[in-house]
C-alpha cells in the first residue's frame, strides 16, 4: 500500500502539479499586490473616487463597489496573460519541437531498417547462388 502511494507521489505529473499550484498562488499574490498598489489608485484617479476601491453609493444602504470588480477583472486578465505567454506558448513550441524530432527519428530509423533488410536479402541471395 505504501509503495503504491510512493509511486503515485513521485510520478512526474503530481510533482509538476504541486509546483504549479505553489507558483500559481505566489503569482496570484504578486498580481493582487500590483493591482492594489498601482491599478486601484489609477481607478481612483480616473473616477475621482475617495474610497480605496471605488464605489458608487445610491443611498446609505446600497453601495456598488465597482473598484473591487475592476481590480478582479484586471487581476484575472494579467494572470491569464502571463500564464499563456510564459507557460502555454513555450510548452506548445516545445511539444511541436519534440514531435518534429520524434518524427525525424522514426523516419531515420525506418530508412536504416529498410537498408538492413536490403542487405539481409542480398546476403540470402548471395548464399543461394
Amino acid at each position: 500500500m505504501l509503495k503504491g502511494f510512493k509511486d503515485f507521489i513521485t510520478r512526474g505529473n503530481v510533482v509538476d502539479l504541486a509546483v504549479g499550484v505553489v507558483i500559481g498562488a505566489a503569482f496570484g499574490a504578486l498580481v493582487k499586490a500590483f493591482t492594489d498598489a498601482f491599478i486601484d489608485p489609477l481607478i481612483k484617479l480616473v473616477t475621482g473616487g475617495k474610497a480605496t476601491s471605488g464605489e458608487w453609493r445610491v443611498n446609505a444602504d446600497v453601495v456598488f463597489n465597482y473598484g473591487s470588480f475592476i481590480n478582479a477583472v484586471i487581476t484575472f486578465l494579467l494572470t491569464a496573460a502571463v500564464i499563456y505567454f510564459v507557460i502555454v506558448m513555450p510548452m506548445n513550441k516545445y511539444n511541436e519541437y519534440r514531435k518534429r524530432n520524434d518524427e525525424e527519428v522514426v523516419e531515420k530509423l525506418s530508412a536504416e531498417v529498410q537498408l538492413l533488410q536490403d542487405i539481409r536479402d542480398e546476403l540470402r541471395r548471395g548464399n543461394r547462388a
